[in-house]
C-alpha cells in the first residue's frame, strides 16, 4: 500500500525546471534513501512533502491516516527547557493521558479510572519515563538537566532525533541524520531504524548507513525520479544497467532516424491516416534520439606544493580545559604521503588537536616542529564564512585570478569553477542562492586552490553528495602529500585512510595501523573475548582476579616491538591492496598469476600473525 504517491510533479526554481513530470511511490514499511547531486532538489522535495513549498503542477498524495515526523539538518530550538523536559513533553498524547489518569485516581471514580487506564494501555504510556531515559542514554545525553539553549548544533540535532524516535511516527523523514553523530550512536541508530516498523525517507551521504538501513533507493536525475529495489550496492549495479540500456536505446533510435527522416522527406503533402500515425511515431523517435546522457564529473586536478622529507613533528604535547584533559604527553612524527584518520567521541579533543596542529591554538606544553616546505590546508566544520551577497566567481577571484593545475597547466577562475561543476550560468549567482552542498564544494575549492601539501579535513563529507565524495576519495588516495581526516563517515574513512589516531578520552590517543573497519573488528573481538572470560569466571576466580596486581606496562623493548608491528601491518595492508588490484586486472600471465597468488597468501598469513601479536602487546599495555 502506498503511503506517498507523486505523479507528474513539476517544480521550477527560478527559470530552472527542477522536477520534470517526476513520479514515484513510497510503500508502507519501505526504508528509502533519496539520492541526487547537490542543487538538484532533495531539500526542495522534502519541503514539498511537508507542505512547506508549493509546486507548479502534478499530484501529491500522503496517506492522511499516517503521522509524519521530520528531523531537519539543522534544527532551530528556541526552547528554555532542559534536555529531559524538552524530550519528555514532546509526546502530547501521552502527557495528556498520564495527567487524566492521575486525576482519575485522585477522584476515586472507577469508571473514569477504567477509561483512562484503557487510554494508557493504547498509548503504551506505562513505561514512558524509562523509554525517554533509554533514548537519551543511547544518544549519549548523560546530564539531561542541561538547558537546550546551551547546546551545540550537533547536540540540538540529537535532541530533535530523540523527540522523533520517542514518538515513533508512521512516516519518518530524516535529512542527513548521521551528521554530527558519534560512530557508536550512528551504529545504534542503524539498528534502531532497521528494526522500526515506520516507513522511512532519508537524505544521507553515509554509504554504510544506506547499505545497512535502506531497502529502496530513489534517485533524482535530470528532473526525473528512478526507483531501485534493494540497498546502496544493488542501486549502483542497477543504475549502471539502466545507463547501458539507455545508451543502447538512444543508439538504436538514431540509426532508425536515418530511415524515417528519408521517408518524411519523400512523402507528399496529402497523407493518409496510416502516414499520420507514422509521422507521430517519427517525432517520438526524434525525441529519444536527441536525448543526451549527462556525464558531468567533478575534476580535481589541483597541483599541491612540493613536500620535503621533514613534515611535522609533535613531541610531548599536552592540552587541557581546566580539569578536562584533551591531550596528554602526545608525540607523533608525520611522514610524506600518510593518510591518517582521527576518530573518537564528540568532545574528546579531535578539533582541539587540529587547531593545535594548525597553530590556531597554542599547546600548553611540548613542542611542534614544522618542515620548511609544509603548506597547510585546513577545511573546518564551521569554515563557511562567505559573504552571502558575494557572487560565486568573486569568491574564487578574491584568492586568485588564475589557478595552477597538474603538469604546470594554468586556467582562469571561470574555467576552474566549471571543472568543479559550477557552469557559467552560476558564476554570477549570489552565494546565498547556493544549496548547502554547493557552498561546501565552493569552500573546498578555496582550500585546494592554495595548493596545500598537508591537507586537514574536519568532517568534509557533511552535505557533499555521493557523486562529489567518490571523486574526492579518489583525489585524496592519490594526493601527493599528507592527509589528516576527522570524519564520522565510515565508508569515506575506510576508502582513504591507512592509519588511525583513536581519541579515547582523558588525553589518551591510540595509534592503530589500519582503517576503521579493521579497528572496529578488533575492538568487537576483544569485547567478545572479555564477555566470554567474564561469563566463564567462577566466584573463586573472580576473587583471585581481584587479588592480582595491576598489569605491568610494556618494557622499552616491547614498546619498540609494538611500534614495529604497527608499521609492518600498514605496509602489508598496502601490499595486499596492490596484489588484489593486480589479481583482478585480468592482464597477468599464468606464471605471474601463480606468483602473485602465492604472495597474496603469504601476506595474508603474515597479517594474521602481526594482528595476533599486536593484540597481545596492546592488551598488555
Amino acid at each position: 500500500m502506498a503511503i506517498v504517491y507523486i505523479e507528474n510533479l513539476v517544480k521550477y526554481f527560478g527559470e530552472v525546471r527542477l522536477f520534470d513530470n517526476m513520479s514515484f511511490t513510497i510503500n508502507t514499511g519501505e526504508k528509502v534513501g533519496l539520492l541526487a547531486k547537490n542543487g538538484t532538489g532533495k531539500t526542495t522535495l522534502i519541503s514539498i512533502l511537508l507542505g512547506k513549498e508549493p509546486y507548479e503542477s502534478g499530484e501529491l498524495y500522503i496517506d492522511p491516516n499516517c503521522t509524519v515526523g521530520y528531523v531537519p539538518q539543522n534544527p532551530d530550538f528556541t526552547s528554555k527547557n532542559s534536555i529531559y523536559h524538552e524530550v519528555y513533553t514532546s509526546f502530547e498524547e501521552i502527557i495528556t493521558a498520564k495527567n487524566n489518569y492521575q486525576r482519575a485516581l485522585e477522584s476515586h471514580n472507577e469508571t473514569l479510572i477504567a477509561q483512562t487506564t484503557s487510554a494508557m494501555d493504547a498509548l503504551q504510556a506505562w513505561d514512558y519515563e524509562s523509554r525517554v531515559e533509554y533514548i537519551l542514554s543511547k544518544l549519549e545525553f548523560f546530564d539531561t538537566t542541561q538547558a537546550i539553549s546551551t547546546l551545540s548544533g550537533g547536540q540540538k540535532k540529537r535532541v530533535a532525533m530523540a523527540k522523533l524516535l520517542l514518538r515513533e511516527p508512521d512516516f519518518l523523514i530524516l535529512d542527513e541524520p548521521t551528521n554530527h553523530l558519534d560512530l557508536q550512536i550512528i551504529e545504534w541508530l542503524e539498528n534502531f531504524l532497521t528494526a522500526s516498523k515506520s516507513t522511512l525517507l532519508m537524505v544521507t551521504h553515509d554509504r554504510y548507513f544506506l547499505e545497512r538501513v535502506c531497502t529502496t533507493i530513489i534517485e533524482i536525475d535530470e528532473g526525473k525520479a528512478f526507483k531501485y529495489e534493494g540497498n546502496y550496492e544493488t542501486f549502483l549495479l542497477k543504475k549502471e544497467e539502466r545507463t547501458q540500456i539507455l545508451h543502447q536505446e538512444i543508439a538504436k533510435a538514431r540509426n532508425l532516424m536515418r530511415t524515417e527522416l528519408d521517408w518524411m522527406r519523400r512523402q507528399p503533402q496529402a497523407r493518409g491516416t496510416k502516414a499520420k500515425y507514422r509521422i507521430n511515431a517519427f517525432y517520438d523517435l526524434q525525441d529519444k534520439a536527441q536525448q543526451h546522457i549527462k556525464t558531468d564529473n567533478l575534476n580535481i586536478t589541483v597541483q599541491g606544493a612540493r613536500l620535503g622529507n621533514k613534515v611535522i613533528e609533535l613531541r610531548h604535547v599536552s592540552f587541557a580545559y581546566g580539569e578536562k584533559v584533551l591531550l596528554r604527553d602526545f608525540s607523533y612524527i608525520f611522514h610524506r604521503n600518510e593518510k591518517i584518520g582521527i576518530i573518537g567521541n564528540n568532545g574528546c579533543g579531535k578539533t582541539t588537536f587540529l587547531n593545535i596542529l594548525t597553530e590556531q591554538l597554542a599547546a600548553q606544553s611540548g613542542t611542534i616542529d614544522y618542515g620548511e616546505t609544509v603548506v597547510l590546508g585546513y577545511y573546518k566544520q564551521d569554515g563557511l564564512l562567505f559573504n552571502e551577497n558575494q557572487k560565486v566567481i568573486e569568491v574564487i577571484q578574491e584568492i586568485a585570478e588564475h589557478i595552477e593545475l597538474e603538469k604546470g597547466k594554468v586556467i582562469s577562475a571561470a574555467q576552474f569553477l566549471e571543472q568543479w561543476l559550477f557552469p557559467r550560468s552560476m558564476h554570477y549567482l549570489h552565494v546565498s542562492r547556493l544549496s548547502g552542498g554547493e557552498k561546501k564544494r565552493l569552500y573546498l575549492m578555496t582550500i585546494l586552490m592554495r595548493q596545500p601539501n598537508f591537507l586537514i579535513l574536519d568532517e568534509p563529507t557533511n552535505d557533499l553528495d555521493l557523486y562529489t565524495l567518490r571523486i574526492l576519495e579518489d583525489y585524496l588516495q592519490h594526493f601527493n602529500g599528507c592527509v589528516v581526516i576527522v570524519s564520522h563517515d565510515r565508508f569515506f574513512t575506510d576508502k582513504v585512510v591507512e592509519h588511525l589516531l583513536v581519541f579515547k578520552g582523558e588525553g589518551v590517543i591510540q595509534n592503530f595501523a589500519g582503517n576503521y573497519s579493521r579497528y572496529r573488528a578488533i575492538e568487537e573481538q576483544k569485547a567478545e573475548e572479555e564477555k566470554l572470560r567474564t561469563t566463564a569466571q567462577t566466584p573463586k576466580e573472580e576473587k583471585q582476579e581481584k587479588a592480582k596486581p595491576d598489569k605491568k606496562r610494556l618494557s622499552f623493548k616491547e614498546q619498540k616491538e609494538l611500534e614495529g608491528v604497527e608499521k609492518e601491518l600498514a605496509q602489508l595492508e598496502q601490499e595486499k591492496l596492490s596484489l588484489t588490484e593486480e589479481l583482478n586486472s585480468g592482464t597477468l600471465s599464468n606464471d605471474d598469476l601463480r606468483q602473485k597468488s602465492e604472495r597474496f597468501g603469504a601476506v595474508t598469513a603474515r597479517m594474521d600473525e602481526c594482528e595476533m601479536r599486536w593484540l597481545e602487546l596492546s592488551m598488555a599495555d
